[in-house]
């Protein structure tokens, strides 16, 4: 009668075990499959052969900073396809496992415009000589010379240095409505992009955002997205990106 019993256990136990194997290879050909659809998902391969070392500002929800690390990867010589490939190679270290600050898999941004900033106006300067020149749109008395001015708008778009730039980074919807919701988590992946950008793209000088081609209130309910950012460097603990007031 033992014996019986015993085999009954043993056979028993041999199923539990198979049962078990095969379980756990079904969730390793799982997990396998949801990394081979991020990799498609995310595109990630530039058109060139050759890499070169890159800056990536990662967030740490632990501690709440931003820390500047280094990477060697392949980009595009185009500008804005080069600022578009930096960031969904950021967010795809956010989304690789045991990520210290997680966001969801794909694509972040959509498109990235880059624009001049602009020359907010000018002063004639009547005091000018006229020219006896014959060339029509050479400056006389009745077109005297003009010099750029700075606007008297505390808010207006003016380069800190000869050739900077807006960047408008025009997040994908997915992206927004699957981010993390809390004041600090947004604000991190706020400063982890502008930084990112400050960090390998020195003409841009200020960041704005939009959500699938329209003005977006927040990112998840806090961080704002309707003001101008400028890029700074944020390898340190920085102040947060503006919060919508009432949220």
């Amino acid at each position: 009668m033992n014996t019986r019993v015993q085999r009954i256990v043993f056979w028993c136990l041999f199923a539990g075990i198979v049962a078990m194997g095969s379980l756990l290879a079904f969730h390793r050909q799982h997990f396998r499959n949801g990394v081979a659809s991020l990799a498609e998902d995310t595109p990630l391969d530039a058109p060139t052969a050759s890499t070169e070392p890159i800056t990536l500002l990662l967030a740490n929800d632990a501690d709440g900073t931003v820390t500047a690390t280094n990477r060697q990867i392949a980009l595009p010589q185009e500008v804005t396809a080069r600022v578009r490939s930096l960031l969904d190679h950021l967010n795809a270290e956010y989304a690789l496992p045991g990520s210290a600050h997680p966001l969801p898999p794909g694509a972040m941004v959509d498109d990235v415009f880059l624009l001049p900033l602009p020359i907010v106006g000018h002063a004639q300067d009547n005091s000018a000589s006229a020219s006896t020149s014959a060339d029509p749109s050479a400056t006389t008395a009745d077109n005297p010379p003009s010099t750029p001015v700075a606007s008297t708008d505390p808010g207006a778009l003016q380069p800190q240095s000869p050739g900077g730039e807006l960047a408008v980074v025009n997040l994908r919807s997915n992206f927004v409505s699957q981010h993390p919701s809390g004041v600090e988590v947004e604000s991190l992946t706020l400063l982890s992009i502008i930084g990112t950008l400050h960090a390998n793209v020195p003409q841009i000088e200020q960041v704005r955002f939009l959500v699938d081609g329209q003005p977006h209130e927040t990112l998840a309910g806090h961080a704002d997205l309707l003001r101008t950012y400028p890029t700074r460097d944020t390898s340190v603990a920085a102040n947060s990106p503006s919060e919508k007031k009432g949220k």
